[in-house]
């Protein structure tokens, strides 16, 4: 609706893991840096978690994305609703790597899965299961993910795991002991910084066809102070602070304009 009047081709501040729109801060680059580590060398579970919209469920796409380029390197499968029973769990794992079984009594499952991994091994193929939402996986199916990483060879893990969710997931790994013995690497995602918050907005809007100034320093200032960085709390506030100042017919997006859509927001 308001595209055409401020100059863009695409909606900036949509809330949809885009990879497109990922904005790389300091904390983004690191956590990319570590998981990709613990992926190249097999290291068998990581765990990223962060603040509720800091940008993990962006995070996993970006990755799925910058391995499915290295082709004939890995064989990936996304869980994004991991909230199933164990035995439903494995199903859709499976389901997600695209192996399939003769049928879904467990002692199939498992098998189907080895034979998989056996074989990624021989084509020198890397396995990677990615659940995101973690935090939601049921207790029992906590130990069933714990028992896919016996699946391993003397020097090395067969499959690796990748656990992203929100931080309560910290602290649920660290009551399953054995599991949490297991995670080789950890990262936390906190939200942006007041010069990261505007340098993410400026971001998106030059990504979304953006070529002059939109927002005001003040307005900046003021999305940062209610957001508290929080990306998600970003792209809402700026999206509907766009569609007003086109309603209004606003030359910019100023501080009024921000308050006012902060104010409706309450």
């Amino acid at each position: 609706m308001y595209l055409a009047y401020w100059g863009l081709t695409k909606y900036p501040f949509e809330n949809v893991p885009d990879p497109e729109f990922m904005f790389y801060s300091s904390e983004h680059e690191e956590a990319l840096m570590r998981i990709a580590y613990g992926i190249e060398r097999n290291k068998g579970a990581i765990l990223l978690t962060g603040e509720v919209g800091c940008g993990k469920t962006t995070l996993s796409r970006v990755l799925i994305q910058q391995l499915a380029a290295q082709e004939h390197k890995f064989d990936i499968g996304l869980v994004a609703n991991p909230s199933l029973e164990s035995t439903e769990f494995l199903v859709e794992s499976l389901y997600q790597l695209g192996i399939t079984s003769p049928s879904n009594t467990k002692t199939d499952l498992l098998r189907a899965l080895n034979t998989r991994l056996l074989e990624n091994v021989k084509k020198n193929l890397n396995t990677i299961l990615i659940i995101d939402e973690a935090q939601a996986i049921y207790k029992n199916t906590f130990e069933e993910i714990r028992m896919l990483l016996n699946f391993q060879m003397n020097d090395r893990y067969l499959l690796n795991l990748v656990l992203v969710g929100q931080p309560e997931l910290r602290d649920i790994i660290r009551e399953i002991k054995q599991l949490d013995q297991r995670i080789a690497i950890r990262y936390h995602l906190n939200p942006l910084s007041n010069k990261d918050t505007v340098n993410y907005i400026l971001f998106r809007l030059e990504k979304a066809g953006g070529t002059k100034e939109i927002f005001s320093p003040e307005a900046l200032q003021e999305v940062y102070n209610y957001s508290g960085g929080v990306p998600r709390k970003i792209n809402n506030l700026c999206d509907l602070a766009l569609l007003v100042g086109f309603g209004e017919k606003a030359r910019t997006i100023d501080n009024k304009v921000v308050s006012k859509v902060i104010k409706d927001s309450l």
